[in-house]
C-alpha cells in the first residue's frame, strides 16, 4: 500500500488493545481510527481485530500483519530520520539525556538559547540520574558529569572539569573542631553519591600527599540535590560539585571542609553512540553546547 497511515493506526490499536487509547495517542477521534482500520481490513481481505465491548484483540491474521509490519515500519522511520539528520543540520529532532541536578540548572537557559538559534530543531530532553546505555537507549547524545570514562566502545568529548568540595552545615561541628585531615572525617557522617548503591570513595590531595576516604553507607543516593539538602539540614558531610552547593554556601547553610585539600574533579562530557561520523544535528548541538558552557558558566567549571 502506498499510504502507510492505516498501518500506523492499526499498529497503535494492536499495541494498546483499545481504539480509544490509540485515538488519544494519535490525536485522532475514535471514529476515525475505527474507519481507517476497517478500510485496511477491507483492502487486505482479512479481519485483523476482534472487537467486544470489553476489549480489542488480534485475530491470527492480525497478529501476522502486526509482526511483519512493525519492524518494517520501524526501519522505514529510522531510515527517514537518518536521511533527515544528514540532509538538514538545522532541522529535525534531537534526542538528549542529561543528569537531573545539572539539567534543572543548565537546560532551561541552554534550550531557550538553542531554540532561538535553531528554531527548526525539535528536542526530546530526558533528565535522569541513571547512567544511560547510549547504545541501547534512544538518545542521540547524553550530557554527563562523571569521573574520567573508561568505556572504549563509545565516544566521549570532554568539555571541561567540574570542581567539587566537601561540605557540611556549620552546626555539624559546633561542639567539636572540624577535621583538618581527610583521614579524620567521621565515616558515619559521610553521605554517598552512588548510582550502584555502594558507598563512594573520595580522593583528596595536598602538596603531594594523598588521602582516600570511603564514605559511609548510612545514606546513599544517586541525586546530588538530595545530598545537598541533607547537608544543609546538618545530617552529614558530602562531596558535591560547586554548582550544586553554591546557593547553600552563599546563604551560610553549608561551609567547605578541608579547604586546603583538593578533591579530584569530575568531567563534564558529551557522550555519544559509536558514530563513524557525527550526524549533522549532533555536530550542531555539540558546537553550540561547548560555546554556551564557555560563555555562561565559567565560575563553576574549569577549562584547561
Amino acid at each position: 500500500m502506498q499510504d502507510i497511515k492505516p498501518i500506523r493506526v492499526f499498529l497503535e490499536v494492536a499495541q494498546r488493545r483499545s481504539f480509544a487509547a490509540a485515538a488519544r495517542a494519535l490525536d485522532m477521534t475514535p471514529s476515525s481510527v475505527t474507519r481507517i482500520v476497517a478500510r485496511l481490513e477491507d483492502s487486505l481481505g482479512q479481519q485483523l481485530l476482534l472487537r467486544t465491548t470489553r476489549k480489542v484483540s488480534l485475530t491470527d491474521a492480525g497478529a501476522v500483519v502486526a509482526a511483519r509490519y512493525r519492524p518494517l515500519l520501524a526501519e522505514l522511520d529510522a531510515t527517514t530520520d537518518a536521511l533527515m539528520h544528514a540532509a538538514h543540520p538545522d532541522a529535525g529532532r534531537l534526542r538528549l539525556n542529561a543528569p537531573m541536578s545539572l539539567g534543572l540548572r543548565l537546560m532551561p537557559g541552554l534550550i531557550a538559547a538553542f531554540r532561538d538559534a535553531y528554531p527548526r530543531i525539535d528536542l526530546n530532553v530526558t533528565l535522569t540520574d541513571r547512567f544511560v546505555d547510549i547504545i541501547e537507549d534512544p538518545y542521540d547524545l547524553s550530557i554527563r558529569i562523571s569521573g574520567p570514562p573508561s568505556d572504549k566502545s563509545t565516544i566521549w568529548r570532554k568539555i571541561c572539569e567540574v570542581p567539587r568540595h566537601a561540605v557540611a552545615a556549620p552546626s555539624l561541628f559546633a561542639d567539636t573542631p572540624a577535621p583538618t585531615d581527610p583521614a579524620d572525617l567521621p565515616r558515619g557522617l559521610c553521605l554517598s553519591y552512588s548510582a550502584s548503591g555502594t558507598p563512594e570513595t573520595w580522593e583528596f590531595t595536598r602538596d603531594g600527599a594523598h588521602r582516600s576516604v570511603q564514605a559511609g553507607s548510612h545514606l546513599i543516593t544517586n541525586n546530588g540535590d538530595l545530598l545537598c539538602q541533607m547537608a544543609r539540614h546538618g545530617q552529614g558531610i558530602t562531596v558535591l560539585p560547586d554548582f550544586l552547593v553554591a546557593d547553600g554556601l552563599a546563604a551560610g547553610e553549608v561551609t567547605i571542609l578541608l579547604p586546603e585539600w583538593q578533591v579530584s574533579p569530575l568531567w563534564l562530557t558529551l557522550f555519544y553512540p559509536p558514530y563513524e561520523a557525527f550526524p549533522p544535528l549532533v555536530a550542531t548541538f555539540t558546537t553550540f553546547f561547548e560555546d554556551y558552557i564557555r560563555r555562561t558558566a565559567p565560575v563553576f567549571f574549569h577549562f584547561n
